[in-house]
């Protein structure tokens, strides 16, 4: 298995871990304790990451559509859903990966558009609008 392999497998079983599972324990074992967040919704480090999730609704997730690697970098389109807000988050997550733990994080978010609101028409995400799940 290439490193790019190992670092797409060792990313979706972070995120599984932690947004679905929501088992902090294990979840130590896939962060960095000097993880550096660069996210403009989530506070620094480890335990910023980690209390936030914690302080969402029991029905907060997250579904991975594609997950890419190149080198030490990791890209994560995805879907979080369950967070209390009024629309499900369209997201591609950037992870630098360290000696086998996530390192660093990058993000941009967006609102899941409805049919109504798509301009093209089209789902942000799969094949299918949010208001038809």
């Amino acid at each position: 298995m290439s490193t790019e392999e190992q670092n797409e497998d060792l990313v979706r079983e972070a995120f599984d871990t932690l947004f679905n599972q929501r088992d902090y324990a294990a979840a130590e074992r896939f962060w960095s304790p000097d993880y550096i967040q660069h996210s403009a919704h989530i506070p620094p480090g480890r335990d910023g990451l980690f209390g936030l999730i914690k302080s969402l609704p029991a029905g907060f997730g997250h579904e991975a559509e594609l997950i890419a690697a190149q080198g030490d970098m990791v890209i994560v389109r995805g879907r979080f859903t369950g967070h209390g807000l009024p629309a499900p988050w369209i997201a591609v997550d950037f992870v630098r990966v360290e000696n086998g733990l996530l390192a660093e994080h990058w993000d941009v978010i967006e609102d899941e558009a409805t049919r109504e609101q798509s301009a093209s028409g089209l789902p942000m995400y799969g094949d299918t609008f949010p208001e038809d799940r």
